[in-house]
């Protein structure tokens, strides 16, 4: 199972402490799914960052090309539900 996330933001500070928060909820979501993939893209082209989200400096972040989170550094916990919501409807798809 791949999950594709894109950390949006033109801080690469921002985008590294997003990118910690989800290799964490990966890590603990693996102990349920040992099969967990996760794909990660760093934007910092504020155009590129346009097509999802108004605000460009502050992080934002997508799964599976759903913006789930803008404007904010989320708590590690909604990103593990994130996650398992995107698991979930991609289950739900097959």
């Amino acid at each position: 199972m791949l999950t594709h996330v894109k950390i949006l933001s033109l801080r690469s500070q921002e985008r590294y402490i997003v990118r910690r928060l989800v290799l964490a909820a990966q890590r603990q979501l693996q102990a349920q799914i040992p099969n967990l993939g996760v794909d990660i893209t760093e934007v910092g082209d504020p155009s590129e960052i346009g097509k999802y989200a108004l605000v460009v400096v502050t992080p934002s972040l997508v799964i599976d090309e759903k913006i789930v989170c803008t404007g904010r550094v989320p708590a590690k916990e909604e990103v593990v539900l994130w996650l398992r919501d995107a698991i979930d409807s991609a289950e739900d798809q097959e």
